[in-house]
């Protein structure tokens, strides 16, 4: 893949000026919408992708953060399901080494029953990932199975199962997803909402869109253009036709982030079966303790969701039944909420029991919807969008190369900095920000990992506009530590004001509207 010289904002806004009509214009900068892109791009289509946040703001940063088949729809009897995610579970680990990683995770057995019936279906998930598989599950012993768990509960335990699947940062991988579009030649943009789209002869041929950093408004000619735009897809749908009913209902999951000693192994814990229906996980993460998720029926879709009364609670109790020690709201360092879209049943059934594959759409006017599906799938998603947009726009025929391609940052086989190892190859860069000035080497804070190079970074090569950007997704800052993240701003914001050339009305700006995130992020 080339690696062009990353494009700044402003000469990616100078491209929308251009009379041109794009290929296909993607609206959604989350997993969809990127996978879409990328896809479009690397068949040499000439694609725009505009994002009306920042990359992956919404539910594609707030994942339990696993590349995974999806267990529990082996229960559900959803075989294709599986095998297709177990498919590019694989693809995407190869691909993106420097971002992704194996996990084991146990099944805690407390019942006589639970061996045979749990035994058989990760062996039928073996099987099902064939050469793509991660290691074969196993049958552990009590003792070996708190060995690797020692702070499981041991009351009642007569041993578990252990599995594999895989583990990455969501919303860095959307980041360098984003960077790979670029790579291609693709043109993706943050802070560009679409406001309108254009039709003639009742057929979509591009969109209208806002800067929201300056007011500018965009009239863009599209041959195609693709809504992905998660759990705002009916609006968008609406956006096309008024009296269309929409595709989706939305689902809110909440996870709790709690501090390593509560699950200092190397495995993590998948609880099949809880009071609401969904799995729960306890998962090593970043040198912190992530558990999740709800499953609760919500009506509004929200860029910012916050738990709803009971979710933190559900979490705690369900955390206790397993673990020695009894987490309090009290160690909870950080909590967070994200809206699933899920395509709608026809039986009103709880949104737990509804499918996470994904839908593809083509309305009347040529408008391609792609939507719910999961982050595992994110590559086949953008795939079957590009296959559609390319059939409504008339684009010659070109076959998907997105299998075997590398995301930006992949060595490639070359050496890391393992202090900057989830840069990838682009780990060079951040240590020739510290060569230049030392200072690019000191921590932000004491229990954070993050240093003053990935702020600068962020902005000269990931297009981070905002502290929140930096605190929330170019780091995981706000996730690890909300309260460690709201020391840091001022700090943050004040390296930004240098990259970016802003005042310190800006840095006060910016640091009031990350305290007014963050504090949402915090227990209570």
């Amino acid at each position: 893949m080339v690696n062009r010289m990353l494009p700044s904002r402003e000469e990616m806004l100078r491209r929308l000026a251009e009379a041109r009509p794009w290929d296909i214009v993607v609206i959604g900068g989350g997993a969809t919408g990127l996978g879409t892109a990328v896809d479009a791009a690397a068949r040499g289509y000439g694609t725009l992708l505009l994002e009306g946040a920042d990359f992956a703001k919404g539910t594609s940063s707030r994942s339990t953060k696993l590349i995974h088949g999806g267990v529990r729809y082996l229960q559900q009897g959803n075989v294709s399901l599986v095998l297709e995610a177990l498919r590019e579970r694989g693809l995407l680990m190869e691909n993106a080494p420097h971002l992704a990683r194996h996990l084991s995770f146990v099944v805690p057995l407390y019942d006589w029953w639970e061996g045979p019936f749990y035994g058989i279906g990760l062996k039928l998930y073996d099987l099902l990932a064939g050469k793509l598989g991660l290691g074969p599950s196993k049958h552990l012993t009590r003792e070996e199975t708190l060995q690797r768990i020692p702070t499981l509960q041991p009351n009642g335990l007569r041993g578990g199962i252990m599995y594999f699947d895989g583990q990455f940062d969501d919303a860095r991988f959307a980041v360098n997803l984003a960077r790979t579009l670029s790579d291609l030649g693709g043109t993706p943009i943050n802070y560009m909402s679409v406001t309108g789209l254009l039709k003639s002869n009742g057929l979509v041929d591009g969109v209208i869109a806002k800067d929201l950093e300056n007011g500018t408004e965009y009239k863009i000619p599209a041959r195609s253009v693709v809504n992905a735009t998660g759990i705002f897809t009916d609006d968008m749908i609406r956006m096309d036709d008024p009296g269309n009913g929409g595709l989706i209902t939305l689902s809110q999951g909440v996870h709790i982030v709690l501090d390593r000693s509560f699950l200092p192994g190397k495995s993590a814990i998948m609880v099949p079966h809880t009071d609401d229906g969904r799995v729960l996980f306890a998962i090593p993460w970043q040198g912190r303790t992530l558990v999740g998720t709800t499953d609760t029926p919500v009506k509004e879709a929200s860029l910012e969701p916050r738990p709803l009364p009971g979710e933190i609670e559900f979490l705690l109790t369900h955390a206790a039944r397993y673990l020695t020690r009894d987490p309090e709201r009290a160690d909870v360092l950080s909590v967070f909420a994200g809206i699933r879209p899920l395509v709608k049943s026809g039986n009103g059934g709880d949104t737990s029991s509804l499918s996470r594959d994904h839908t593809l759409v083509v309305s009347g006017s040529g408008l391609v919807t792609i939507t719910a599906g999961k982050w595992t799938i994110y590559r086949k998603m953008g795939e079957d969008a590009v296959d559609a947009a390319a059939a409504v726009a008339g684009l010659e025929s070109r076959p998907s190369p997105t299998r075997n391609l590398g995301i930006h940052g992949s060595p490639g086989g070359k050496p890391i900095s393992s202090l900057w190892s989830a840069y990838g190859s682009d780990s060079v860069e951040l240590e020739r920000i510290v060569k230049e000035d030392p200072s690019g080497g000191d921590l932000l804070h004491p229990d954070l990992p993050y240093r003053v190079a990935s702020v600068i970074w962020a902005v000269r090569g990931e297009w981070a506009r905002t502290v929140e950007d930096v605190l929330a997704r170019r780091t995981r800052a706000l996730l690890l530590d909300a309260k460690a993240s709201l020391e840091i701003a001022p700090k943050v914001a004040e390296i930004m004001a240098k990259e970016m050339d802003r005042d310190r009305s800006w840095q006060r700006q910016q640091v009031g509207a990350f305290t007014a995130l963050a504090e949402g992020y915090l227990p209570g």
